[in-house]
């Protein structure tokens, strides 16, 4: 990996600073969900270092009960709106509008060499990822 210039970082400080809290949550979740488990990591360090100014937005444990129990009506959504494409139905269940849509253009989209999913795959993966957007998004309580 090469060095981060000091330019490249503050292009990044110009980029947040403009953005709104839309886009701030949208760059936000982008990250989070392409490195759970650093997240995770940075996540703990209130409980590590015991110190509760590093707090923020704690997530509960997703149990296996919690699947069990989002599973049905979560189907049951899901044949809706692939029956009816009806985008309100995704966004009311899911309660992240933005961050489905941003999701759902990148799995639709070629990458930068051409390549894309084929539709059955894209499906699939747009409804995992939206179930997890959701359970984590169930799942985060304000400190």
């Amino acid at each position: 990996m090469s060095h981060v210039s000091f330019a490249s970082i503050e292009n990044a400080i110009k980029t947040v600073d403009n953005l709104d809290d839309d886009g701030l949550e949208q760059l936000s979740e982008k990250y989070a969900l392409a490195q759970p488990t650093l997240l995770g990591y940075v996540m703990s360090a209130p409980e590590e270092y015991e110190n509760e100014d590093l707090e923020g937005l704690k997530l509960n444990t997703i149990t296996e009960d919690d699947i069990d129990a989002f599973e049905e009506p979560y189907f049951e959504m899901l044949d809706s709106y692939f029956e009816n494409d009806d985008e309100e139905v995704l966004e009311t269940f899911c309660d992240q509008p933005e961050l489905a849509q941003f999701m759902a253009m990148e799995i639709s989209t070629e990458d930068e060499d051409g390549t894309a999913l084929n539709d059955e795959t894209a499906t699939q993966l747009f409804i995992v990822i939206l179930a997890m957007i959701t359970l984590m998004n169930r799942a985060i309580v304000a400190a």
